[in-house]
């Protein structure tokens, strides 16, 4: 009798552990994505890539809080550097106070409208003169070259404005 009933037994766990719903998985709704970056590529160069690629229609002008001030110092071929500070306006307006570091009378301001190019990722400052290109990062502005282009190498670093 006693095998009779363990055999009852283990036949009823068997059944009832077979009629459980087979049920998927709840859905995450997290937006978070993580993206795993090799140790030889700057964390910024993905994330200029991440912001110029994107192929839903949105872009540093679009998705980012871009409007504010920039503050840093820029490299200088004959000064100890240039202390930029690029405010930028969400009409379209800018103001630029830039001081020569180690230069008597090296103070300039100036002002005028800024452009934004098809990507919607690069500003151009249409008043200035020289290198008049940013572009715009998530709370950073990275200073393009005469020729439009990210400045690399040992001094990449220091192209760049931080958002206040």
């Amino acid at each position: 009798m006693m095998k009779k009933s363990l055999l009852i037994l283990t036949s009823a766990v068997f059944v009832l552990a077979g009629c459980q719903d087979d049920q998927a998985p709840e859905p995450t709704t997290s937006t978070e994505q993580f993206v795993e970056i090799p140790a030889d590529v700057a964390v910024d160069e993905v994330m200029e890539e991440q912001v110029s690629t994107t192929d839903d229609g949105h872009s540093a002008n679009i998705a980012l809080d871009w409007n504010g001030t920039y503050v840093g110092i820029l490299p200088c071929a004959d000064c100890e550097g240039i202390e930029t500070e690029v405010t930028l306006n969400h009409d379209g307006s800018y103001s630029v106070s830039q001081t020569y570091l180690g230069k008597e009378n090296g103070h300039f301001e100036s002002q005028g409208q800024l452009s934004w190019n098809e990507k919607g990722s690069i500003i151009t400052l249409e008043n200035e003169t020289g290198a008049n290109q940013y572009f715009v990062g998530e709370n950073i502005l990275f200073k393009l070259d005469m020729n439009g282009e990210r400045v690399s190498g040992d001094l990449a670093e220091h192209y760049q404005l931080r958002k206040q």
